[in-house]
């Protein structure tokens, strides 16, 4: 089922990075959020709790950037390859903007 999906959308196999992408960014987002609100908070039992959530944005976002790199989705090391990754995802972009 999932690839007639897939190539309903036309994606074929950039299903699974897509999903990863937005987890990540989704999760960079969470970790900035969690630090401003812990610089905001004045009670010291909600700075502690945003502090665990905090350690756990941060943990999440490590598994993805994990899963991203060991799958050849996101090369943190490598800015050629990455670039090269960046590119494939824009060309990606573009033919689905044309069906």
């Amino acid at each position: 089922m999932t690839n007639i999906l897939q190539n309903i959308a036309g994606m074929g196999g950039l299903t699974e990075q897509a999903i990863a992408s937005d987890f990540l960014i989704s999760s960079k987002s969470a970790v900035r959020n969690l630090a401003f609100a812990i610089t905001e908070t004045a009670t010291p039992e909600l700075k502690s709790a945003l502090r665990k959530q905090l350690r756990n944005a941060v943990d999440t976002h490590a598994k993805i950037t994990d899963f991203m790199t060991a799958n050849g989705y996101y090369h943190p090391n490598h800015l050629g390859e990455q670039i090269n990754v960046r590119l494939q995802d824009a060309h990606t972009v573009l033919k689905l903007k044309d069906q």
